[in-house]
């Protein structure tokens, strides 16, 4: 009897949601072409604050900074939910030939943040006019800053947006799946981010004269040499690590030799012991070898995002939910990345899953990778991720 409610009730949710669509299609775009580096969100901010307080919803804002959340609560008591988008842009220069082209130069919406704060506000709004039905209440958060270390995510939990909630869930657009297609998996699926900078400093001179001078960029270039060697000898084979060089700076001309060098990298890892020794055996590394050619060294390094870890029970049911909203050969498994989200921070909190929703169609322009200055998406793709959200609402709450 309860399936069959819930199918009459979800296939009302599911028509509001295809009436409400051309918004939440204009709202992409209009965000698209507005787009706010993290921790500067705040005319974006501002613009779901409107749209929440007109569907009726409580609303929290400048929760962390600039996130906010919009509280739905239902007719009845029941479990609580929270859904989870992120709203920030990143410092590329958009390079599309669209009209929704980013008004802002050098700041895009290159990762589909502008799709997940759509697709989320179009959620609520449609679920808002079935609030009689809900059993429950729903959290809307919509967070800051995911794309930059320590993240939104940190700092709007330590603000208690959580109490209360029993189950979260995120949802991400993903341009390498094709359109119509989800991907879930359970455990470990992305790995903790850390940053690190190295300043060596020697002792500057004449390119003629070395064996005057301490040289920083030789002993720069054999540190970041060793570093390359810590997961190809010092990590478990069977373990995941990275250890990446993204920044080499030192010199200002051809014939002089640099006191100073400055490296900075990331660390990937899932395991927090492998977290642990990485970061030791980088230490180590550095010490011993501006020691041995008696040059001193500083060390900052940053513990960004953990490892995002989904929890088994909710993501079989949401494997189950989505196999009834698509089909069960269009959901897929999620395969691990390297990438990082502080989403993981929630699923710390929280018993939950964090899934993607395919985005790429036949048009070429849908293909390019996330963080592309040409990165677009199939926004048939934000009516796949409500779907998705109503059916784990309605299997939680009605």
């Amino acid at each position: 009897m309860k399936t069959v409610q819930h199918n009459e009730v979800l296939e009302s949710i599911f028509i509001e949601l295809d009436r409400n669509f051309e918004d939440v299609k204009n709202w992409r775009r209009y965000l698209h072409q507005h787009p706010e580096l993290s921790f500067e969100e705040v005319h974006t901010a501002k613009f779901i604050e409107e749209k929440l307080v007109s569907f009726g919803l409580e609303v929290q804002t400048q929760i962390g900074g600039t996130g906010l959340i919009g509280v739905l609560k239902g007719a009845e008591q029941g479990k609580t939910i929270a859904l989870r988008a992120d709203f920030d842009a990143l410092p590329i220069d958009d390079e599309k030939d669209v009209p929704y082209k980013s008004l802002n130069q050098g700041v895009m919406h290159a990762c589909g943040h502008d799709g997940h704060t759509s697709a989320l506000l179009g959620t609520a709004k449609t679920l808002s006019k079935f609030r009689e039905s809900i059993k429950g209440t729903i959290i809307f958060v919509f967070q800051h800053a995911e794309e930059k270390p320590p993240g939104g995510a940190k700092f709007m939990i330590e603000e208690k947006i959580l109490d209360g909630v029993d189950y979260v869930f995120g949802a991400h657009l993903a341009s390498n799946i094709p359109i119509g297609k989800a991907a879930v998996g359970e455990g470990y699926r992305m790995a903790a981010v850390d940053k690190f900078e190295i300043i060596v400093e020697g002792k500057g001179g004449h390119g003629a004269k070395p064996h005057e001078s301490i040289d920083a960029l030789v002993i720069g270039t054999t540190i970041v040499n060793s570093l390359q060697q810590i997961v190809s000898r010092k990590i478990d084979p069977l373990k995941s690590a990275v250890v990446t060089i993204g920044i080499f700076h030192a010199g200002t001309a051809f014939n002089v030799i640099p006191d100073t060098v400055r490296i900075e990298g990331t660390v990937r890892t899932f395991d927090g012991k492998v977290r642990e020794q990485v970061e030791g055996d980088i230490n180590s590394i550095v010490k011993g070898i501006t020691s041995g050619f008696h040059a001193t060294y500083k060390i900052d390094y940053l513990h960004g995002y953990p490892a995002l870890f989904n929890h088994k029970k909710e993501t079989e049911t949401v494997r189950e939910l989505l196999s009834e909203v698509f089909t069960e050969a269009a959901v897929i498994e999620m395969e691990p990345s390297m990438g990082s989200e502080d989403f993981a921070y929630f699923l710390k909190e929280k018993p939950g899953t964090y899934f993607k929703i395919g985005s790429q169609n036949d048009n070429e322009n849908t293909h390019f990778p996330h963080h592309h200055p040409k990165f677009d998406f199939d926004e048939g793709a934000l009516l796949n991720i409500e779907k998705s959200f109503v059916k784990i609402v309605v299997h939680y709450l009605f």
